[in-house]
């Protein structure tokens, strides 16, 4: 079993779910979030002023997947999400050690789905 987060641009978030769930990859958890990486933020233009924005608004998807899925969604988070710009993003692949369905206590890949 896998956890795997990935941080990508806001308005990449419909193709990815999308490319997901050709892959058969439904249970996604969605936030907002702030950062930033390489490019360190971007001036932005706010009220005729020029501001240095020092975080990013980006999206962070979380997904726990057995072992057989993990390239599927890595495959299908980089084809929605990649521009070929900076700032596509990043993900990330953790061991996970358990998963517990709380509503019927089935615990491991049984319970990731």
């Amino acid at each position: 079993m896998k956890y795997i987060i990935a941080m990508i641009q806001p308005d990449r978030l419909d193709e990815v779910l999308a490319k997901l769930t050709e892959k058969e990859i439904h249970l996604v958890t969605v936030s907002n979030v702030v950062g930033r990486g390489r490019q360190k933020g971007i001036a932005t233009v706010y009220r005729s002023h020029k501001e240095a924005g020092s975080l990013l608004r980006k999206m962070k998807l979380e997904i726990a997947v057995n072992d057989d899925y993990v390239q599927k969604a890595v495959d299908a988070i980089v084809g929605g999400a990649r521009t070929g710009e900076t700032g596509d993003g990043k993900i990330f692949i953790f061991d996970l050690e358990q998963c517990l369905r709380i509503r019927t206590g089935e615990t491991g890949h049984d319970a990731i789905g």
